[in-house]
């Protein structure tokens, strides 16, 4: 687990940072050949979990970097619901990772790339619990271009 003190309690500065640690997430997924989106989950400046697509790896759709995440952190906290937590994702999340952070009761959410075809806000807001709260586009082009890389790498 790693701790980091934001003192003088610069959001922006610290939603970078982590943002960057779900970049370098995104980046093992990349060399493994996965879709390259990462996920970072982060209790009161410390990373409580952590993860990256595995969906090809082990044979599982559900497998998204968030859900690794999830897992991770409440393995970590000892407990389902992740209260006072944010996501770092590099791409928004789609409707089962959206639905998933419902049911954590994930305090926030920050993404870096949109996903205009399978991002959970194409389908309605309603998808998160109401408290969640949300940070868009931290790091977006970065973000994008590791997945743009990723597609044209594969066409």
């Amino acid at each position: 687990m790693t701790f980091f003190n934001f003192e003088n309690k610069d959001s922006d500065a610290e939603d970078v940072h982590y943002m960057r640690m779900a970049l370098m997430e995104a980046e093992k997924a990349f060399t493994q050949d996965e879709i390259p989106i990462g996920a970072i989950v982060v209790c009161k400046n410390r990373i409580v979990g952590r993860g990256y697509n595995l969906t090809e790896k082990l044979g599982d759709v559900t497998a998204h970097a968030e859900m690794q995440a999830f897992t991770s952190a409440a393995q970590t906290l000892g407990g389902k619901y992740l209260t006072d937590c944010t996501l770092y994702v590099t791409v928004e999340p789609c409707v089962m990772c959206a639905g998933a952070s419902f049911w954590a009761k994930i305090t926030r959410i920050v993404y870096g790339a949109r996903e205009e075809k399978f991002g959970y806000s194409s389908k309605g807001s309603n998808l998160l619990h109401p408290k969640t709260q949300v940070t868009a586009g931290v790091l977006a082009e970065e973000c994008a271009i590791l997945m743009q890389n990723f597609f044209k790498n594969k066409r």
